[in-house]
């Protein structure tokens, strides 16, 4: 039998799903997959036209300035995306990664477009005294943070009966304890200083459903869900809110590359790409600026009547999906014509 190759990642991402490298069977043999996904874009459906991607900030210029705010997950994909936007309406961020070169990258690209302090801190978020350290320093450098975003995670695509003790507590811990990590850290500090926050957790869209394949991350992000929920309602008393969105498939630039590589081998028919947008009843992927628009909602002024709330942000996959007739808009005009023609026939 084929031997699986699982490797995690640690950055939320579109897809529902980053693939860090391929989900490889050693077969030995080549594959072509007939679909790009950096023609993922392109797969739209007409009625995509009526819903076009607004990627400019939504909230008024200045809306965070003078604010702080803590980003885990933001030196790529939506976490990068989430950072800048806060940047361009005025806060000073903190971001956190795994990877020192790729978040100095990041925060050194956003500052310069921006004119606002980044502040770029490598950190493994399942390590809590790591993530107390990098807290103490966005303290030290910035002060402590009113905005706390969750966007760091990880996950393994695999029939679950393959993994691995280490993969299944690789992901979880990435992912939930991660979180955790962070929003205790960072709670605690708020409580003693008497100061209100807004938390943002990054979830997912088949964390509401459970989803074979990707077992750890949808119970993970369940996880991210009550956690949200739980804390909604216990630290409010210290004035913090928490939200969560629960992402469908986003288009995310950087890891296009991965995907595609990764399909090659597991989608060689590229079916499931093709067909992607037909899954999704607006008609097209959604895009990393839209959950930033999103995501600075959620933890602006605008919003404090919100709390404790799984903000669904799929494009309206997940109803499509469930709907038992949706398949139905497959059907032709003409076809239906001769449909009615057939039933009115009929007595």
């Amino acid at each position: 039998m084929a031997s699986p190759v699982f490797v995690w990642s640690k950055s939320q991402c579109g897809f529902g799903i980053r693939f860090a490298k391929a989900l490889a069977y050693n077969t030995g043999k080549t594959t072509r997959c007939c679909y790009s996904t950096s023609k993922m874009l392109e797969q739209r459906g007409k009625q995509a036209d009526y819903f076009p991607p607004v990627k400019t900030p939504m909230l008024p210029a200045d809306t965070f300035k003078g604010k702080v705010a803590l980003v885990t997950g933001g030196g790529t994909g939506v976490g990068r995306s989430i950072t800048m936007m806060l940047s361009q309406l005025g806060a000073e961020v903190t971001i956190l990664s795994r990877k020192l070169d790729v978040v100095k990258k990041t925060a050194d690209e956003i500052s310069s477009t921006t004119n606002n302090n980044v502040l770029a801190l490598q950190c493994d978020v399942r390590d809590h005294t790591c993530v107390r350290s990098c807290v103490s320093e966005c303290i030290t450098e910035m002060g402590l943070p009113q905005i706390i975003i969750n966007a760091s995670s990880g996950n393994i695509i695999a029939p679950t009966e393959r993994l691995s003790p280490n993969a299944w507590a690789t992901v979880v811990d990435s992912t939930l304890t991660g979180t955790a990590n962070v929003i205790t850290d960072v709670g605690k500090r708020l409580i003693s200083a008497h100061q209100s926050a807004v938390f943002l957790n990054i979830s997912a869209a088949y964390a509401l459903s459970g989803s074979g394949y990707v077992t750890p991350s949808a119970a993970a992000k369940a996880g991210i869900n009550a956690l949200t929920k739980s804390l909604g309602s216990e630290w409010t008393k210290y004035g913090m809110r928490f939200n969560a969105i629960a992402l469908g498939p986003i288009f995310t630039k950087k890891s296009a590359v991965l995907r595609e590589e990764a399909f090659r081998l597991l989608d060689t028919a590229g079916e499931f790409q093709t067909h992607l947008s037909e899954r999704i009843s607006i008609g097209r992927v959604g895009e990393t600026e839209e959950v930033a628009n999103l995501a600075c909602y959620l933890v602006s002024d605008y919003s404090t009547y919100m709390n404790g709330a799984i903000v669904q942000f799929d494009g309206g996959e997940a109803n499509f999906m469930s709907g038992e007739f949706n398949q139905l808009q497959s059907v032709s005009e003409e076809n239906w014509d001769m449909i009615e023609d057939k039933m009115r026939r009929t007595k």
